[in-house]
């Protein structure tokens, strides 16, 4: 995968250790700059796509901008038959952080599973969109997986998923497809922040209003993975960027805010 030279500065951590002049100054200031990557205007910048559909084809108009808001909505649909959608970002990554602002509303579209009620998803580190299968679930990825409480049971939000990829949690090859953050759950329309701080060098954080719920490192692809397979060149399975997609599981979901901050490595 090839990535975008990374210009902008370092987090306010390291701009700490600088020695003190406008130098030092400019690049703080720097560091504390986010660049939009939904324009609230429309889906420039932004290609879908849905299982069973090519690469682009918006099905049944799921992915639309209204209101200055980014929404996955269900109203064309009669019944959810599995066409998983991913909502793909024109430029890949490698170090940044990534912050979403996201809510659930309304009612699962019938047919949606159990366990897709009130999911969404920002999937990173991901292959590239032209070349996932006409019937291909979800994008070889990191998952930071978004869900939103039922109004009765704690879940939590932030959670991590593996679609064809495993991490190192705790010092260990983590193979288990999703694991669970520490937050809080949040029930009924309530707007969310959820952050994503991603490392080439392997390090992933994930945050809730500003709360670190979820660490781990060493992102990588599952050999065993049939989708993933055909992904790893000379035997390399280290991920160390990747596309940015927005999930469409059957719930809809409304994004208000898409927004990234580079980092340097």
């Amino acid at each position: 995968m090839n990535f975008p030279l990374l210009n902008s500065f370092g987090p306010l951590m390291l701009l700490a250790s600088l020695c003190a002049g406008n130098m030092g100054a400019e690049q703080a200031v720097a560091a504390e700059s986010w660049t939009p990557l939904f324009n609230g205007k429309d889906l420039t910048g932004w290609t879908p796509k849905f299982k069973g559909h090519p690469l682009g084809e918006n099905y049944a108009d799921t992915f639309r901008v209204e209101d200055g808001v980014l929404r996955v909505v269900y109203d064309n649909y009669s019944q959810f038959e599995g066409t998983f959608g991913h909502l793909f970002y024109a430029t890949p990554y490698s170090n940044y952080v990534l912050r979403v602002e996201y809510r659930f509303v309304g009612d699962q579209v019938p047919g949606g599973a159990q366990w897709a009620l009130r999911n969404s998803g920002i999937m990173i580190h991901g292959q590239p969109p032209e070349t996932m299968g006409l019937g291909q679930d979800f994008p070889v990825s990191i998952e930071v997986q978004l869900l939103g409480g039922d109004g009765e049971h704690e879940r939590s939000t932030g959670n991590l998923c593996t679609p064809g990829t495993h991490v190192v949690m705790d010092g260990r090859l983590f193979t288990t497809h999703c694991t669970n953050s520490t937050s809080r759950t949040y029930h009924g329309d309530q707007w969310v922040v959820a952050e994503v701080e991603a490392h080439g060098n392997g390090r992933i954080i994930h945050r809730i209003n500003g709360e670190t719920v979820l660490e781990y490192e060493h992102p990588q692809l599952d050999p065993k993975d049939a989708n993933a397979k055909p992904l790893i060149r000379d035997g390399e399975v280290q991920l160390h960027g990747g596309s940015i997609s927005l999930q469409a599981e059957s719930h809809p979901v409304e994004f208000r805010r898409v927004e990234i901050r580079l980092l340097t490595e």
